[in-house]
């Protein structure tokens, strides 16, 4: 075992406490593994003028700290689960994931308590196709104005650019202790989740030395309940270019799965809450395949 192990991690505040919280649960089981931070700048990182759809490729926030992996610059990678593309580059792996935080999306706004109290006309910030697209769903007559930036900016473009509120992934809020911003988080019924948001997931390569310490701190229920949510991903090809949304939530034996599958206008999409057990996973899969892909009749994606 190497006597410092480097890890990789974007710049932002969120993304370091992230690895912060990561490198605790490390050293909560190993006290006397040392650990290296290198921050790494990704191709999301420098294009903050457009939207992610319009930016070609894939792993637009990891791109470059995979590449640092694979070239053995880093010896493993922290990541939020939901930036990571459904196939990984060869030679690579999520090695943990960690228990999750709230995977909920949360509203938060200076002047009102909820969706349900925007007035017609309100202009709501968000650059993300799923949260945009569920929104325009709402059957209210919204403004979905694109931001990007981090959770800070985010929150002060609510006054500089005289929106009603900005809809944000209340797990960020709750890491950087800006939680009470929140004045409502959304259930899914409302606004599905991102698929693998709340978790943080440890990326190394597959020949990694760092493996099997890496298992200690998987935690199972998350981990099976994320790669549910990455295969219908994978399956349905939803991505930044898509609006699409799935969150899975163990209960026992048992898990309810959100989805919402959606056109970019808000106009199409399918919804649905289902109650499956791990047991019978594949007929599980299928039926929700086929009901995400059943739009309203005589409607085309």
């Amino acid at each position: 075992m190497k006597k410092e192990i480097v890890v990789g991690t974007r710049g932002s505040r969120l993304a370091i406490r992230q690895t912060e919280i990561a490198l605790e649960e490390l050293k909560s089981v190993f006290p006397d593994l040392t650990f290296r931070i290198k921050i790494i700048k990704t191709i999301g990182d420098t294009i903050w003028d457009k939207p992610l759809f319009e930016i070609g490729g894939k792993g637009f926030f990891i791109k470059e700290i995979e590449e640092a992996l694979l070239s053995r610059n880093i010896d493993m990678a922290i990541h939020s689960m939901k930036d990571v593309p459904t196939e990984l580059k060869k030679g690579l792996t999520i090695a943990a994931i960690l228990k999750r935080e709230d995977p909920r999306d949360a509203f938060v706004s200076f002047d009102f308590q909820n969706l349900d109290e925007l007035p017609d006309g309100s202009k709501i910030g968000t650059s993300s196709f799923r949260r945009s697209a569920q929104l325009l769903g709402l059957g209210k007559r919204l403004y979905v104005v694109p931001i990007r930036g981090n959770v800070e900016t985010r929150i002060k473009k609510i006054k500089t650019e005289k929106l009603s509120g900005v809809i944000l992934a209340y797990c960020g809020l709750k890491r950087l202790g800006l939680e009470s911003y929140a004045k409502w988080i959304i259930p899914p019924e409302t606004i599905v989740p991102s698929a693998g948001q709340g978790a943080i997931g440890i990326e190394v390569r597959e020949d990694s030395e760092l493996l099997d310490i890496l298992e200690k701190i998987n935690d199972e229920q998350t981990s099976r309940e994320v790669e549910l949510e990455r295969k219908i991903q994978m399956l349905i090809g939803g991505g930044c270019h898509v609006p699409f949304g799935v969150n899975v939530e163990s209960k026992d034996s048992f898990f309810i799965l959100h989805a919402f599958y959606g056109s970019r206008d808000g106009r199409i999409f399918v919804k649905i809450k289902e109650k499956g057990t791990w047991s019978s996973l594949d007929d599980f899969t299928i039926n929700v395949l086929k009901k995400l892909k059943s739009p309203p009749e005589g409607a085309e994606y």
